[in-house]
């Protein structure tokens, strides 16, 4: 608003406390974010790969080869196996990262499993716990002394 009224832009970031290099860097990102156009993350989709042989084999026909692998299969494939079999059988040179992605478009992934811990944290139990040093534990280790022939014990 005071710029608009002839000040200088550098009299109205004095006044308001604000260094030149912020507003100008504001207004330029502005700018560019105006004029950029929205993409994913890292480099655009080639659409291709490439076989053995050097030729080109498009997205579509990897995703009618990846179909062909599943049907009629009663085991689950996931998408790293897919890859490797594409790779044996065709030649296909495709990484996890594109056959997952493959997959996803397509809607063939498995569902993630679970981790499942095979021992429960345990936690004091009947006790409230406020600082350091309030509970101990205990640990019996044993280790054996070669030349000696005899075990000991550490607690």
């Amino acid at each position: 608003m005071f710029i608009k009224q002839g000040n200088t832009a550098a009299l109205v970031l004095r006044l308001v406390g604000l260094a030149e290099s912020t507003y100008y860097d504001r207004k330029k990102r502005k700018k560019q974010e105006a004029q950029a156009v929205p993409q994913g993350r890292g480099r655009p989709v080639p659409g291709y790969s490439l076989i053995e042989s050097g030729e080109k084999i498009s997205d579509e026909e990897i995703q009618e080869w990846l179909l062909e692998l599943i049907a009629g299969e009663e085991h689950v494939y996931g998408y790293k196996l897919l890859a490797k079999c594409l790779w044996n059988q065709r030649g296909l040179r495709l990484n996890h990262k594109k056959s997952y992605r493959l997959c996803q478009a397509l809607d063939i992934l498995q569902p993630q499993r679970h981790k499942r811990f095979k021992h429960p944290r345990k936690l004091p139990e009947n006790r409230v716990i406020t600082g350091a040093g309030q509970l101990w534990q205990m640990d019996i280790k044993y280790g054996y002394v070669a030349g000696r022939d005899r075990h000991f014990f550490v607690l």
